[in-house]
């Protein structure tokens, strides 16, 4: 019997933690580059990429932003590459929208559901910051994450020609749900590729019954039309990747969604991370998806077929 393969993601940078949180979150260009290109060598099929300003490291949403790592990347590596439409919580719709637009990825990142977003704990365990806009972002407790229906179908629309398949994150059973209307209107086709979030303040929590609870509520709704993958904030990356692996899904990982590589231990790269997570899967008998097997999985249009 052939071997399953699991899918590794990484999420090398993202937009919620910060430059002074740790010195090896991606920054610059080519920061961003060297850590995606370390995690794919590492074993990940897919990364999921975010710019930032490379003075300041704040989120940056231009298509302009990500131009000189994209390039960079699929030149030196094979591995899907992932833009965000999330950006960060603070961003309009258009603005979130328009690298995926620009750039025509294989994939992109698209968020299910308006949330509340809360950062703010971040404050108990780090105090000082290089940069005024840090303590800023983070200590908001109003930060709303819009994603409305319209939101939603806007995204999916303006991407539409492009061929583009999508990351739907899932933050709770909502999201699922919203997902479901849209699978019924026809506007997202099969195969899903649904990543289950879990962890983040705002969201639904990280004990083993939130996973086992959104992995029966997306097999109901979705059946053999999805595939699964989660990621755990913070120190609940590992071992809800364990879980989920052990249970038929795929793993996302990555500084975007922890920073740590165990108890009180920074992750001195991306790549680690995705190391780690390759020991469990290949622990429990599993075997690693290549970029190949993972574009044949969630039938994806090709790197040939970008705009990069």
């Amino acid at each position: 019997m052939a071997k399953r393969k699991v899918i590794i993601t990484c999420a090398v940078t993202g937009a919620i933690h910060t430059p002074s949180m740790s010195p090896h979150l991606p920054v610059t260009a080519e920061q961003i580059a060297d850590a995606a290109i370390g995690a794919a060598e590492a074993g990940a099929a897919i990364v999921h990429l975010h710019a930032r300003n490379p003075q300041d490291g704040r989120p940056d949403q231009t298509p302009e932003g990500f131009t000189p790592f994209l390039r960079v990347i699929k030149q030196r590596t094979d591995a899907v590459l992932n833009i965000t439409t999330g950006g960060a919580p603070t961003m309009t719709i258009e603005e979130r929208v328009r690298p995926a637009a620009t750039h025509k990825p294989e994939v992109a990142s698209l968020n299910m559901g308006s949330m509340n977003f809360g950062l703010f704990g971040m404050l108990n365990r780090f105090k000082e910051f290089q940069h005024p806009w840090e303590k800023e972002y983070l200590s908001d407790k109003g930060i709303i994450f819009r994603n409305s229906f319209a939101d939603i179908e806007y995204i999916l629309t303006t991407c539409a020609e492009n061929n583009t398949r999508f990351e739907f994150e899932c933050y709770d059973t909502a999201h699922l749900y919203n997902l479901k209307y849209f699978l019924d209107q026809g506007i997202v086709k099969a195969p899903l590729f649904v990543q289950t979030v879990f962890g983040l303040q705002g969201g639904i929590g990280a004990h083993p019954d939130d996973v086992l609870h959104m992995k029966r509520t997306a097999d109901r709704l979705f059946g053999d039309q999805y595939q699964w993958s989660v990621l755990g904030a913070g120190r609940n990356q590992l071992p809800i990747a364990a879980m989920a692996a052990a249970m038929g899904g795929n793993v996302r990982v990555g500084l975007e969604d922890s920073l740590w590589a165990g108890p009180g231990k920074f992750a001195e790269s991306n790549a680690q991370q995705v190391r780690l997570a390759r020991q469990i899967i290949e622990g429990l008998g599993l075997e690693v998806a290549t970029p190949d097997e993972a574009r044949e999985i969630l039938s994806l249009k090709g790197a040939d077929k970008v705009a990069f």
